[in-house]
């Protein structure tokens, strides 16, 4: 179990090293021209997103480079789980949707459990960027950022991959299922 001030043990930190890495190499495609040197320094400099990386992992993400982004010097990680994660599913989308419903509350929602673990909701436009370095979501389906105006209106999106084609719907933000999660976003 993880200790409370939120940094991984010498023993925990090397395994998660180490699985990281084991996926790096095995993807290559998902981080062409990024080397994994540079990514465990950074790492290694930041104990704190090394602690919200083994939570993505233990929830069942998965956790990949997916880009580097130059003006913040930043590599960016996305779950890349071939389902949406198993332990971060049957969630509503948003605080407000969950306490809008009265009966059968899912134990929590998309948008507070992200927060929790320190990442963010895929948007729609990296959804699609996760959906080009491979074939996710296509027995699950995944909460996406959505845009204020629907949400105003009682909605939220989510993506999935069916028919060899990425889906972008819409749903009620309280609604929830055993086969909707979220995919999240770290920046490190």
């Amino acid at each position: 179990m993880k200790d409370t001030k939120k940094e991984l043990s010498p023993a925990q930190r090397t395994e998660l090293l180490n699985t990281l890495k084991t996926r790096f190499e095995k993807h290559k495609n998902r981080h062409k021209g990024i080397e994994w040197a540079h990514v465990q320094a950074k790492l290694e400099a930041n104990p704190k997103k090394l602690w919200v990386l083994d939570d993505m992992e233990a929830t069942g993400g998965e956790p990949d480079v997916v880009g580097y982004d130059k003006k913040t010097d930043e590599y960016i990680f996305f779950d890349c789980s071939a389902e949406s994660p198993k332990n971060r599913r049957s969630y509503c989308y948003d605080r407000k949707a969950l306490d809008a419903r009265k009966e059968n509350k899912p134990k929590d929602s998309a948008m507070d459990a992200a927060a929790a673990m320190g990442i963010e909701l895929l948007t729609e436009e990296q959804y699609r960027l996760l959906q080009q370095l491979g074939e996710f979501d296509t027995k699950t389906s995944s909460w996406l950022v959505t845009p204020p105006d629907i949400r105003q209106l009682g909605g939220a999106i989510f993506g999935d991959r069916r028919y060899n084609t990425v889906f972008i719907y819409h749903n009620g933000a309280d609604s929830y299922y055993a086969t909707r999660g979220f995919r999240g976003a770290l920046r490190v």
